[in-house]
């Protein structure tokens, strides 16, 4: 499968051009890339236009490695752009009619009535708008319901939508592009808050960081990068390239667990925040905080499915000696975590021998993956172990002040990020009671499966750990539902 001639790819903005255009590096985990002169005739500018066979290589290559991404708006339409709507639905009439008059008409939409409690309500509904209605007789949960209308289209594409969704005329048409290439099987809009009336600080806060919004920068989705999964409140997917769909077993996290299986089957899964959809997030403070921890507990059943993917937290062995010198609060930590960071910047600029600046491009590196670190091992003691980090700070001075600091610059820094519609204060609170949630959610699901693997960073002796923003490095690790 190779991507066709008019295909178009720029290169991700980490991805830095060195040596006058002679290598590329970048990507994930960071690596070089050097460039014969014929290859780099192929760039026009950050840009690569696929008009041969090399160029189709190259591109492809870019992509694998995370340093380059499609831009949707240039690439072709499919030849067959037919798509079904199927919309997973249980008593959220006004939810279902507000999606289908956003949909409009003319592709055909199959409503899954997953056993509401007043079914007439929802069939009503869907009779106004002309979809098709299938009614389950037992609650299945998401999966269920999104593959009982799976097994009823007979479109190339499925528009998977969740009922408290709302889609803008763009997006379904703009994700479409995305299957110009062959080993696409996925693609999501990013997820953004639905405006309302009177918002309470609980949607304010949701609308600035929600579990579901992935960022303003297009990503491949992979396990151990900015992106490593998908949520299914809006995709669109190759019908041949499901299978049997979603895991029927599984009430949460079967959007991850089905995104992480097209990945290992060889297939690509984009996101694509230059479309949006918007969810309507929850306003109230218990609905909210209970929504956070079930998203928790579907740690476990991942990570009895992907056991090298659903780790908290992914380090090198330098990147952990460098988070214990530092947590272990000793005189000897800030020049021990100094010297782990001279040593690392030797080996990188060792291996980048041949460029022009290595030992600049050597500290850039190292200094990203410090500070990649220091986000994953905040978000370790103040989210997926918390109820360790309480007990430790019961009896260690030291490790209250690593868990002060932690908080407080981890909301300090995110606050300015999110560029939040609320106050400082409640931003802060807001922050510490979604990872308090999500983290005891994530030990629930340990506890219940009698297993710490959701529980387990993974030590890879791969690249660096990925050098991204704190919000980043944390929702690498989360397991959305909403």
């Amino acid at each position: 499968m190779t991507l066709p001639h008019g295909f178009v790819v720029e290169l991700d903005r980490h991805t830095r051009v060195v040596d006058d255009g002679a290598a590329l590096l970048g990507g994930f985990p960071t690596r070089l890339l050097r460039l014969t002169p014929r290859a780099r005739r192929l760039f026009g500018g950050r840009r690569l236009l696929v008009r041969d066979a090399a160029g189709a290589l190259l591109a492809d290559r870019l992509l694998d490695a995370g340093m380059a991404h499609p831009v949707a708006g240039l690439l072709p339409a499919p030849a067959d752009p037919r798509y079904t709507v199927v919309v997973p639905v249980r008593d959220r009439p006004r939810q279902l009619d507000r999606l289908l008059r956003s949909i409009g008409t003319g592709h055909p939409v199959i409503a899954v009535d997953d056993a509401s409690h007043r079914p007439a309500a929802v069939a009503a509904v869907a009779a106004e708008h002309g979809a098709r209605l299938v009614a389950l007789a037992a609650n299945t949960g998401p999966a269920g319901a999104r593959n009982a209308g799976l097994r009823l289209v007979t479109t190339p594409y499925v528009v998977f939508a969740d009922s408290d969704i709302v889609l803008d005329p763009d997006t379904v048409p703009t994700l479409l592009r995305h299957f110009a290439d062959p080993r696409v099987a996925a693609a999501v809009p990013r997820i953004t808050g639905l405006p309302a009336a009177d918002p309470t600080w609980i949607t304010r806060y949701e609308n600035a960081r929600s579990s579901l919004d992935l960022g303003t920068h297009p990503a491949p989705v992979r396990p151990g990068t900015p992106v490593s999964w998908a949520s299914s409140a809006c995709v669109v997917a190759r019908v041949d390239a499901l299978g049997d769909g979603f895991d029927d077993s599984m009430r949460v996290g079967e959007d991850v667990d089905l995104c992480w299986r097209l990945i290992a089957a060889g297939r690509r899964v984009r996101y694509e925040p230059a479309v949006k959809a918007a969810h309507e997030h929850r306003a109230r403070l218990g609905d909210w905080l209970l929504r956070k921890a079930v998203y928790g507990t579907g740690a476990h059943p991942l990570a009895e499915r992907h056991p090298e993917s659903v780790a908290p937290a992914v380090f090198a062995p330098w990147s952990t000696a460098f988070a214990v010198a530092l947590l272990a609060g000793r005189r000897w930590s800030a020049p021990a975590a100094a010297a782990v960071l001279g040593v690392v910047t030797v080996r990188i600029a060792r291996k980048l021998d041949g460029t022009e600046h290595p030992y600049r491009l050597a500290v850039r590196l190292t200094g990203n993956g410090a500070l990649a670190t220091l986000a994953q091992t905040s978000a370790l003691l103040t989210r997926h172990w918390w109820p360790l980090t309480a007990v430790g700070c019961a009896f260690s001075g030291r490790m209250r002040r690593a868990t002060a600091i932690a908080a407080v610059a981890d909301i300090a820094l995110e606050y300015r990020s999110d560029q939040a519609s609320l106050d400082p204060l409640r931003y802060g609170v807001a922050r510490r009671l979604d990872d308090l949630a999500y983290g005891a959610g994530v030990w629930l699901s340990a506890l219940r499966g009698r297993s710490s693997a959701a529980l387990r960073p993974r030590v890879t002796r791969r690249g660096t750990p990925v050098p991204v923003s704190g919000k980043r490095a944390v929702r690498a690790a989360q397991v959305p539902r909403h």
